[in-house]
């Protein structure tokens, strides 16, 4: 039975004291937990963050990954530099990257075939607005999104994490009910499903306002393998108790 994954994404949050209080608080409070758990920090911080988990429970993961591998791309951060700094998971695709940096289904393939090729596991976003959902058009447009990656990234796609994120409930304290999220999470594990025989290994995260509060509905349901928090991952006890809620 696959481990459920619980990875905080800090945003551009932090700063270099009160990531050493966080982090600190995690390791005290994570004893033995009965999941994996990531942290996703900026980039500028991974040098820190590496130094501070060391060989501890709690994996470290970016933010963001460039599709090239090096050469004139200012401001790019490469997955050979990720590897460098022990990064084992990167988010890719995340909306506010599609929505603030215009990346197409196309770039977010791109960058998950680029972190697997360094041996670093993308949680590849997929999720719709709220236009979107009210007319309908959820199921598509999260597979579209995620036939891209399945198309680009072949016999490899039993190695990424997928994480569902409604746009709609993305920093907005809405969540998407137990069944939305579940139905949701259905559909992308059949499409998986036709996609490669190890489909139910491949973790699918709920993400969107996960919170200490809705945690242990939402891990309870039969697709949802873990979480991806944003705010929540912020405050040591609301991570740590979305934590002890992945049994």
């Amino acid at each position: 039975m696959k481990k459920k994954l619980i990875a905080g994404n800090w945003k551009m949050n932090g700063s270099l004291s009160s990531n050493e209080v966080l982090i600190k608080q995690l390791l005290l409070g994570l004893s033995t937990p009965n999941c994996d758990v990531a942290v996703c920090v900026p980039s500028v911080f991974l040098g820190q963050a590496q130094a501070l988990i060391q060989s501890s429970r709690l994996d470290l993961g970016a933010q963001d990954v460039s599709m090239y591998e090096s050469g004139a791309f200012t401001g790019e951060v490469s997955p050979a530099m990720l590897k460098d700094f022990g990064v084992r998971y990167c988010i890719v695709g995340h909306s506010e990257r599609r929505q603030y940096h215009f990346e197409t289904d196309a770039q977010v393939a791109a960058k998950a075939r680029s972190a697997l090729a360094h041996g670093i596991t993308p949680i590849v976003c997929v999720g719709e607005t709220l236009a979107e959902r009210e007319v309908g058009k959820t199921e598509e447009v999260v597979k579209r999104q995620l036939a891209a990656v399945i198309h680009i990234n072949g016999h490899c796609i039993s190695e990424i994490v997928v994480a569902y994120e409604p746009i709609w409930a993305i920093g907005t304290g809405v969540t998407a009910s137990t069944g939305q999220a579940q139905q949701v999470h259905a559909v992308l594990r059949a499409q998986l499903k036709a996609a490669t025989p190890h489909a139910d290994q491949i973790r699918l995260l709920y993400g969107g306002s996960m919170n200490a509060a809705n945690a242990g509905q939402l891990l309870a349901q039969p697709d949802i393998d873990g979480g991806l928090v944003g705010g929540a991952s912020l405050k040591a006890q609301d991570f740590l108790s979305i934590i002890a809620a992945a049994h």
